[in-house]
């Protein structure tokens, strides 16, 4: 094991060399190894919020049809096998070892490639080495020169457009937009759940340019919520009137449904025949950790990756709708490159107190900057700088009835789900 250690410190360590847009050092780094992701038929995913609950659904509908299917996702929470998983297996360590030092043996020194760009070579020659089916490859960040923009996929899927990441990706909608619209590639059918008349806009010069057809949700498909928490889907040929799936909240329903689409469009172009009590059976048994996750029951403690204003609007929603509690409870660890006012103004009102605390990732803003933001939006608030005993004090504050929210980050929930006993390899 020590061997995987230190190659996942050698991975680590490219991070120095930052976030490097373009995708040429990727295509070199495939092409050394004999261009994998040629011999692989892909769904790529994109998107601001929901692109790995969307890519799970997609994942666990596909497996339960009996194909042999890859699912390439980021960050990981825990372990960083997780990025990498067939039938929703993660890779074992010794094996995903093999394919690194494949990889590592054909670098270019004076050329060496960033830790995302790195880490997807292996996810397609891993996948590739494996001969699977399917490959659903989540998007890093933007799309247009994202690591994973190389594939040839068979449609595309564009779950929703907001702000984040706006210094690498631009500082209006319209220009997030553009970038996510950047994998859209000529006659490759996109599937997206964003409504705003700007981004659909975009989606739509982008796609008539490419002549790729676009199927947009409240149009091309449709969703809508049954009272006990079911939902409708009315597609473009199937439909389910009473359908579940398993992650909570109101904003897995639309995830749900540009899944349902992007999995007709395969279904439409002949490369796919759905079963529909299949498709149920997997939306119902879908899993993905850290999407309004239930940790404990006594009191009941959730955790969720919201870390953008769009996905603490979604988890207010859901605390609001999903949940019967007497007094929340907030525990908050948050990157300092993030809208954290944004997030602040759309959670805290719902809250009794809120304790800000310091994931020990590098990014991590200072609590004691978080509580100054925080003053205008709560009375009782408190900064406990180790997460583990801020844990333990929103426990000690909570009573039977109450509910306890851990929020901020994916790197906070991975470092949460740590505390909670997951183990690190």
């Amino acid at each position: 094991m020590s061997v995987y250690r230190e190659s996942i410190d050698y991975l680590y360590g490219l991070q120095k060399y930052g976030i490097k847009f373009g995708l040429n050092c990727t295509e070199k780094l495939l092409e050394r190894v004999g261009n994998p992701h040629r011999k692989l038929r892909f769904i790529h995913v994109a998107g601001t919020n929901g692109k790995g609950s969307t890519a799970a659904m997609l994942s666990s509908v596909l497996q339960k049809h009996g194909l042999r299917t890859g699912l390439y996702t980021s960050p990981h929470l825990v372990r960083f096998t997780e990025r990498f998983r067939i039938d929703d297996r993660e890779v074992s360590p010794e094996r995903i070892l093999r394919v690194f030092e494949k990889i590592r043996a054909t670098i270019d020194t004076s050329q060496p490639p960033t830790f995302f760009e790195m880490v997807t070579a292996m996810a397609f020659l891993y996948f590739a080495e494996e001969k699977t089916d399917w490959v659903i490859a989540e998007a890093g960040m933007g799309g247009r020169l994202d690591a994973t923009n190389v594939i040839s996929p068979q449609v595309c899927a564009i779950t929703n457009v907001a702000f984040d990441h706006q210094e690498y990706l631009g500082h209006t909608l319209a220009s997030i937009a553009r970038e996510k619209a950047g994998i859209i590639k000529k006659s490759v059918p996109v599937v997206t759940g964003a409504t705003q008349p700007i981004v659909q806009g975009i989606l739509k010069a982008t796609c008539m340019n490419s002549g790729a057809p676009l199927y947009r949700i409240k149009s091309d498909f449709r969703v809508r919520r049954n009272p006990e928490g079911s939902f409708q889907y009315r597609g473009l040929g199937r439909q389910w009137q009473a359908i579940n799936v398993n992650l909570r909240g109101p904003h897995q329903v639309s995830n749900a449904a540009v899944a349902l689409a992007t999995l007709e469009v395969l279904e439409k172009n002949g490369m796919l025949s759905l079963d529909p009590g299949t498709v149920e059976d997997a939306l119902k048994k879908v899993d993905w950790p850290a999407r309004l996750e239930i940790l404990d029951t006594n009191p009941l403690i959730v955790l969720d990756g919201a870390h953008n204003p769009q996905g603490a609007e979604s988890l207010r929603d859901s605390l609001k709708g999903s949940f019967t509690y007497d007094r929340l409870h907030l525990v908050l660890g948050i990157m300092a490159d993030k809208d954290i006012r944004g997030m602040l103004r759309r959670l805290l009102p719902l809250a009794s107190t809120a304790i800000f605390t310091k994931p020990r990732y590098s990014r991590a803003a200072n609590p004691e900057d978080i509580r100054r933001m925080a003053r205008p939006y709560i009375q009782k608030h408190y900064v406990i700088p180790d997460p583990a005993a801020a844990l333990q004090e929103a426990r000690h504050m909570a009573g039977s009835g109450d509910l306890i929210c851990i929020a901020g980050s994916l790197y906070f929930a991975g470092e949460i789900k740590e505390i909670f006993g997951e183990p690190t390899i």
